[in-house]
Protein backbone atom coordinates (compact mmCIF):
# COMPACT_ATOMS: atom_id res chain seq x y z
CA UNK A 1 0.00 0.00 0.00
CA UNK A 2 1.49 3.34 -1.00
CA UNK A 3 1.86 6.13 1.53
CA UNK A 4 -1.10 8.47 1.78
CA UNK A 5 -3.52 6.05 0.11
CA UNK A 6 -4.97 4.34 3.19
CA UNK A 7 -7.96 6.72 3.23
CA UNK A 8 -8.78 5.90 -0.40
CA UNK A 9 -8.58 2.16 0.28
CA UNK A 10 -11.10 2.64 3.09
CA UNK A 11 -13.27 4.75 0.79
CA UNK A 12 -13.18 1.99 -1.85
CA UNK A 13 -14.24 -0.53 0.78
CA UNK A 14 -17.13 1.70 1.88
CA UNK A 15 -18.36 2.15 -1.71
CA UNK A 16 -18.25 -1.58 -2.41
CA UNK A 17 -20.16 -2.21 0.83
CA UNK A 18 -22.96 0.09 -0.38
CA UNK A 19 -22.94 -1.41 -3.87
CA UNK A 20 -23.22 -4.87 -2.34
CA UNK A 21 -26.51 -3.80 -0.77
CA UNK A 22 -27.82 -2.53 -4.14
CA UNK A 23 -28.34 -6.11 -5.36
CA UNK A 24 -30.81 -6.61 -2.51
CA UNK A 25 -32.44 -3.22 -3.06
CA UNK A 26 -32.84 -3.82 -6.81
CA UNK A 27 -34.27 -7.28 -6.16
CA UNK A 28 -36.92 -5.70 -3.92
CA UNK A 29 -37.85 -3.12 -6.57
CA UNK A 30 -38.10 -5.70 -9.36
CA UNK A 31 -40.32 -7.75 -7.06
CA UNK A 32 -42.57 -4.70 -6.67
CA UNK A 33 -43.03 -4.48 -10.47
CA UNK A 34 -40.45 -1.94 -11.70
CA UNK A 35 -38.46 -2.76 -14.84
CA UNK A 36 -34.62 -2.68 -14.93
CA UNK A 37 -34.63 0.35 -17.27
CA UNK A 38 -37.08 2.24 -15.03
CA UNK A 39 -35.01 1.53 -11.91
CA UNK A 40 -31.88 2.78 -13.65
CA UNK A 41 -33.61 5.89 -15.01
CA UNK A 42 -35.12 6.92 -11.66
CA UNK A 43 -31.90 6.42 -9.68
CA UNK A 44 -29.84 8.33 -12.26
CA UNK A 45 -32.38 11.17 -12.49
CA UNK A 46 -32.13 11.60 -8.72
CA UNK A 47 -28.34 11.42 -8.88
CA UNK A 48 -28.11 13.86 -11.80
CA UNK A 49 -30.27 16.47 -10.07
CA UNK A 50 -28.16 16.10 -6.94
CA UNK A 51 -24.83 16.44 -8.73
CA UNK A 52 -26.14 19.35 -10.82
CA UNK A 53 -26.93 21.19 -7.58
CA UNK A 54 -23.41 20.42 -6.31
CA UNK A 55 -21.93 21.78 -9.54
CA UNK A 56 -23.91 25.02 -9.33
CA UNK A 57 -23.10 25.51 -5.64
CA UNK A 58 -19.42 24.98 -6.41
CA UNK A 59 -19.52 27.55 -9.21
CA UNK A 60 -18.67 24.93 -11.83
CA UNK A 61 -21.83 24.81 -13.87
CA UNK A 62 -20.06 24.38 -17.23
CA UNK A 63 -21.94 22.19 -19.68
CA UNK A 64 -19.30 20.79 -22.03
CA UNK A 65 -15.80 19.40 -21.85
CA UNK A 66 -12.77 20.89 -23.57
CA UNK A 67 -13.11 19.07 -26.89
CA UNK A 68 -15.47 17.02 -29.03
CA UNK A 69 -13.18 14.04 -28.47
CA UNK A 70 -13.56 14.28 -24.69
CA UNK A 71 -17.31 14.70 -25.06
CA UNK A 72 -17.41 11.44 -27.02
CA UNK A 73 -15.37 9.76 -24.29
CA UNK A 74 -17.97 10.87 -21.74
CA UNK A 75 -20.71 9.49 -24.01
CA UNK A 76 -18.84 6.17 -24.07
CA UNK A 77 -18.52 6.24 -20.28
CA UNK A 78 -22.22 7.03 -19.86
CA UNK A 79 -23.02 3.89 -21.85
CA UNK A 80 -20.44 1.50 -20.38
CA UNK A 81 -20.75 2.68 -16.77
CA UNK A 82 -24.40 3.64 -16.95
CA UNK A 83 -27.18 2.54 -19.28
CA UNK A 84 -25.68 -0.56 -20.91
CA UNK A 85 -24.02 -1.82 -17.73
CA UNK A 86 -27.19 -1.68 -15.62
CA UNK A 87 -29.41 -2.99 -18.40
CA UNK A 88 -27.26 -6.05 -19.06
CA UNK A 89 -26.78 -6.78 -15.36
CA UNK A 90 -30.43 -6.46 -14.34
CA UNK A 91 -31.89 -8.05 -17.48
CA UNK A 92 -29.64 -11.09 -17.01
CA UNK A 93 -31.55 -11.87 -13.81
CA UNK A 94 -34.59 -12.76 -15.94
CA UNK A 95 -32.70 -15.46 -17.85
CA UNK A 96 -30.31 -17.11 -15.40
CA UNK A 97 -29.69 -17.72 -11.72
CA UNK A 98 -28.89 -14.71 -9.56
CA UNK A 99 -25.74 -16.52 -8.41
CA UNK A 100 -24.57 -16.83 -12.03
CA UNK A 101 -25.18 -13.13 -12.63
CA UNK A 102 -23.39 -11.98 -9.49
CA UNK A 103 -20.43 -14.31 -10.09
CA UNK A 104 -19.93 -13.36 -13.75
CA UNK A 105 -20.41 -9.60 -13.18
CA UNK A 106 -17.82 -9.72 -10.40
CA UNK A 107 -15.19 -10.98 -12.87
CA UNK A 108 -14.83 -7.31 -13.91
CA UNK A 109 -11.42 -6.99 -12.15
CA UNK A 110 -10.00 -9.77 -14.34
CA UNK A 111 -11.10 -7.99 -17.52
CA UNK A 112 -9.89 -4.66 -16.14
CA UNK A 113 -6.40 -6.04 -15.56
CA UNK A 114 -6.26 -7.57 -19.06
CA UNK A 115 -7.63 -4.42 -20.73
CA UNK A 116 -5.16 -2.28 -18.80
CA UNK A 117 -2.18 -4.33 -19.94
CA UNK A 118 -3.43 -4.15 -23.54
CA UNK A 119 -4.41 -0.48 -23.22
CA UNK A 120 -0.92 0.62 -22.21
CA UNK A 121 0.31 -0.82 -25.51
CA UNK A 122 -2.54 0.27 -27.79
CA UNK A 123 -3.64 3.64 -26.41
CA UNK A 124 -1.61 6.82 -26.87
CA UNK A 125 -1.06 9.98 -24.87
CA UNK A 126 -2.78 10.75 -21.57
CA UNK A 127 -5.11 7.72 -21.63
CA UNK A 128 -2.16 5.33 -21.86
CA UNK A 129 -0.21 7.28 -19.22
CA UNK A 130 -3.26 7.37 -16.94
CA UNK A 131 -3.54 3.58 -16.77
CA UNK A 132 -2.06 1.79 -13.78
CA UNK A 133 1.23 0.02 -14.41
CA UNK A 134 0.47 -3.65 -13.92
CA UNK A 135 2.01 -6.91 -15.04
CA UNK A 136 0.85 -10.49 -14.75
CA UNK A 137 2.87 -11.19 -11.61
CA UNK A 138 2.40 -14.13 -9.23
CA UNK A 139 0.53 -12.09 -6.55
CA UNK A 140 -1.93 -10.74 -9.13
CA UNK A 141 -2.59 -14.14 -10.72
CA UNK A 142 -2.75 -16.04 -7.41
CA UNK A 143 -4.91 -13.37 -5.75
CA UNK A 144 -7.28 -13.29 -8.70
CA UNK A 145 -7.69 -17.08 -8.77
CA UNK A 146 -8.20 -17.17 -4.98
CA UNK A 147 -10.83 -14.41 -5.13
CA UNK A 148 -12.66 -16.12 -8.01
CA UNK A 149 -12.62 -19.42 -6.11
CA UNK A 150 -14.00 -17.66 -3.04
CA UNK A 151 -16.81 -16.14 -5.12
CA UNK A 152 -17.68 -19.59 -6.47
CA UNK A 153 -17.99 -20.87 -2.88
CA UNK A 154 -20.15 -17.90 -1.88
CA UNK A 155 -22.53 -18.05 -4.81
CA UNK A 156 -22.87 -21.74 -5.57
CA UNK A 157 -22.25 -23.27 -2.12
CA UNK A 158 -21.50 -26.67 -3.61
CA UNK A 159 -24.56 -26.64 -5.87
CA UNK A 160 -24.17 -27.06 -9.58
CA UNK A 161 -24.64 -23.80 -11.54
CA UNK A 162 -27.26 -23.93 -14.27
CA UNK A 163 -26.00 -22.49 -17.53
CA UNK A 164 -28.13 -20.13 -19.60
CA UNK A 165 -26.40 -18.81 -22.71
CA UNK A 166 -28.41 -15.59 -22.97
CA UNK A 167 -28.33 -14.74 -19.27
CA UNK A 168 -24.67 -15.62 -18.81
CA UNK A 169 -23.62 -13.65 -21.90
CA UNK A 170 -25.51 -10.62 -20.59
CA UNK A 171 -23.70 -11.00 -17.26
CA UNK A 172 -20.29 -11.17 -18.94
CA UNK A 173 -21.27 -8.15 -21.05
CA UNK A 174 -21.94 -6.19 -17.86
CA UNK A 175 -18.50 -7.13 -16.53
CA UNK A 176 -16.88 -6.05 -19.80
CA UNK A 177 -18.77 -2.74 -19.68
CA UNK A 178 -17.48 -1.98 -16.20
CA UNK A 179 -13.93 -2.91 -17.20
CA UNK A 180 -14.07 -0.52 -20.18
CA UNK A 181 -15.51 2.19 -17.93
CA UNK A 182 -12.60 1.68 -15.53
CA UNK A 183 -10.03 2.10 -18.30
CA UNK A 184 -10.97 5.71 -19.13
CA UNK A 185 -12.82 7.14 -16.12
CA UNK A 186 -9.80 7.59 -13.87
CA UNK A 187 -8.05 9.89 -16.35
CA UNK A 188 -11.23 11.88 -17.07
CA UNK A 189 -11.68 12.40 -13.33
CA UNK A 190 -8.11 13.70 -13.07
CA UNK A 191 -8.66 16.07 -16.01
CA UNK A 192 -12.10 17.45 -15.10
CA UNK A 193 -12.64 16.69 -11.41
CA UNK A 194 -14.95 14.05 -9.90
CA UNK A 195 -18.13 16.16 -9.83
CA UNK A 196 -18.04 17.29 -13.47
CA UNK A 197 -16.91 13.88 -14.77
CA UNK A 198 -19.60 12.02 -12.83
CA UNK A 199 -22.29 14.48 -13.93
CA UNK A 200 -21.41 13.87 -17.58
CA UNK A 201 -21.64 10.09 -17.06
CA UNK A 202 -25.08 10.48 -15.45
CA UNK A 203 -26.29 12.72 -18.28
CA UNK A 204 -25.23 10.40 -21.09
CA UNK A 205 -26.42 7.36 -19.16
CA UNK A 206 -29.89 8.90 -18.94
CA UNK A 207 -29.82 10.02 -22.58
CA UNK A 208 -29.00 6.55 -23.87
CA UNK A 209 -31.60 4.79 -21.69
CA UNK A 210 -34.50 6.72 -23.30
CA UNK A 211 -35.01 4.27 -26.24
CA UNK A 212 -35.39 1.38 -23.76
CA UNK A 213 -37.90 3.34 -21.68
CA UNK A 214 -40.01 4.01 -24.77
CA UNK A 215 -40.36 0.27 -25.28
CA UNK A 216 -42.28 0.04 -21.99
CA UNK A 217 -45.90 1.17 -22.04
CA UNK A 218 -45.88 2.56 -18.48
CA UNK A 219 -42.30 2.53 -17.11
CA UNK A 220 -43.20 4.58 -14.00
CA UNK A 221 -46.48 3.19 -12.54
CA UNK A 222 -47.74 5.63 -9.90
CA UNK A 223 -49.32 2.93 -7.73
CA UNK A 224 -45.90 1.27 -7.40
CA UNK A 225 -43.86 4.45 -6.91
CA UNK A 226 -46.16 5.64 -4.13
CA UNK A 227 -45.27 2.68 -1.90
CA UNK A 228 -42.93 3.67 0.98
CA UNK A 229 -40.72 0.62 0.41
CA UNK A 230 -40.25 1.50 -3.26
CA UNK A 231 -39.63 5.19 -2.56
CA UNK A 232 -37.03 4.51 0.16
CA UNK A 233 -35.15 1.96 -1.95
CA UNK A 234 -35.09 4.35 -4.92
CA UNK A 235 -33.85 7.11 -2.63
CA UNK A 236 -31.05 4.86 -1.44
CA UNK A 237 -30.10 3.84 -4.99
CA UNK A 238 -30.27 7.38 -6.36
CA UNK A 239 -28.64 9.54 -3.69
CA UNK A 240 -26.31 7.14 -1.91
CA UNK A 241 -25.45 4.28 -4.29
CA UNK A 242 -25.33 6.49 -7.40
CA UNK A 243 -24.66 10.12 -6.46
CA UNK A 244 -22.33 9.72 -3.48
CA UNK A 245 -20.75 6.41 -4.47
CA UNK A 246 -20.04 7.21 -8.13
CA UNK A 247 -18.27 10.44 -7.16
CA UNK A 248 -16.31 8.63 -4.45
CA UNK A 249 -15.43 5.71 -6.74
CA UNK A 250 -14.15 7.99 -9.49
CA UNK A 251 -11.90 9.70 -6.94
CA UNK A 252 -10.68 6.29 -5.76
CA UNK A 253 -9.81 5.19 -9.31
CA UNK A 254 -7.93 8.42 -9.99
CA UNK A 255 -5.86 8.02 -6.80
CA UNK A 256 -5.33 4.25 -6.51
CA UNK A 257 -5.32 3.24 -10.17
CA UNK A 258 -8.00 1.50 -12.18
CA UNK A 259 -6.81 -2.06 -11.46
CA UNK A 260 -6.20 -1.68 -7.72
CA UNK A 261 -9.56 0.04 -7.27
CA UNK A 262 -11.49 -2.48 -9.36
CA UNK A 263 -10.02 -5.41 -7.37
CA UNK A 264 -12.30 -4.32 -4.52
CA UNK A 265 -15.26 -5.44 -6.68
CA UNK A 266 -14.37 -9.00 -5.61
CA UNK A 267 -15.69 -8.08 -2.14
CA UNK A 268 -19.09 -7.10 -3.55
CA UNK A 269 -20.67 -10.55 -2.97
CA UNK A 270 -19.52 -10.58 0.66
CA UNK A 271 -21.53 -7.44 1.42
CA UNK A 272 -24.43 -8.73 -0.68
CA UNK A 273 -24.44 -11.90 1.40
CA UNK A 274 -24.44 -9.95 4.68
CA UNK A 275 -27.15 -7.49 3.59
CA UNK A 276 -29.37 -10.28 2.20
CA UNK A 277 -29.14 -12.08 5.52
CA UNK A 278 -30.02 -8.94 7.50
CA UNK A 279 -32.66 -7.39 5.21
CA UNK A 280 -34.22 -10.42 3.51
CA UNK A 281 -33.55 -12.97 6.23
CA UNK A 282 -31.68 -15.24 3.83
CA UNK A 283 -29.59 -18.06 5.28
CA UNK A 284 -25.79 -17.71 5.27
CA UNK A 285 -24.34 -21.15 4.37
CA UNK A 286 -21.11 -22.16 6.17
CA UNK A 287 -19.36 -22.59 2.80
CA UNK A 288 -20.04 -18.93 2.05
CA UNK A 289 -18.05 -17.90 5.13
CA UNK A 290 -15.00 -19.77 3.82
CA UNK A 291 -15.58 -18.19 0.41
CA UNK A 292 -15.72 -14.70 1.93
CA UNK A 293 -12.41 -15.28 3.70
CA UNK A 294 -10.84 -16.51 0.44
CA UNK A 295 -12.08 -13.40 -1.39
CA UNK A 296 -10.61 -11.10 1.25
CA UNK A 297 -7.20 -12.81 1.15
CA UNK A 298 -7.29 -12.84 -2.65
CA UNK A 299 -7.97 -9.09 -2.84
CA UNK A 300 -5.09 -8.35 -0.47
CA UNK A 301 -2.75 -10.64 -2.41
CA UNK A 302 -3.78 -9.26 -5.83
CA UNK A 303 -3.12 -5.71 -4.62
CA UNK A 304 0.47 -6.43 -3.51
CA UNK A 305 3.29 -4.82 -5.43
Amino acid sequence: MQKGTALFHLLALAVIAVWGVTFVSTKILIGEGLTPSAIFAIRFIMAYIGILVLSLLGGKGRLFSDSVGDELVFLFLGITGGSLYFLTENTALAYTQASNVAFLVCTAPVWTALFTIAGRRILKGRFADGLEKVRMSFPLIAGTLLALSGMALVFFDGSRPQLSLKGDLLSVSAALCWALYSIFMGQMTKDYGPVFATRKVFFYGLLTIIPFLLLNGDPFPQDVLSKPTVFLNLLFLGLIASLACFVAWNVVMSRLGNVTATNYVYLNPVFTLISAAIILGERVPPMSLFGSAAILVGVILAGKR
